[in-house]
């Protein structure tokens, strides 16, 4: 068990060994649940959803449809700094 203490402001800051234990990271967020005994519950929040949620997420209407290759070479093209 530890002790946390709060600040002028009402805020405590998680020690490291908590934030890992609940494997978020800077920028990452956490749920706080008030439980009915005066308890909280504190837990990572984890993405919702599907990966295929974000299939066709770039596609437009009317836009080009280009092939695993030419995709590559824009991408290869970009990183190389040509347009």
């Amino acid at each position: 068990m530890s002790t946390l203490t709060i600040t002028a402001k009402g805020q405590v800051t998680l020690r490291k060994d908590f934030l890992e234990h609940l494997g978020v990271h800077p920028g990452e967020k956490v749920i706080v649940d008030k439980l009915p005994d005066g308890r909280i519950e504190v837990k990572a929040a984890r993405p919702t959803g599907q990966i295929s949620d974000v299939f066709n997420m770039l596609k437009r209407e009317n836009g080009p449809v280009l092939s695993i290759e030419e995709i590559n070479e824009v991408a290869a093209r970009g990183w190389a700094g040509r347009r």
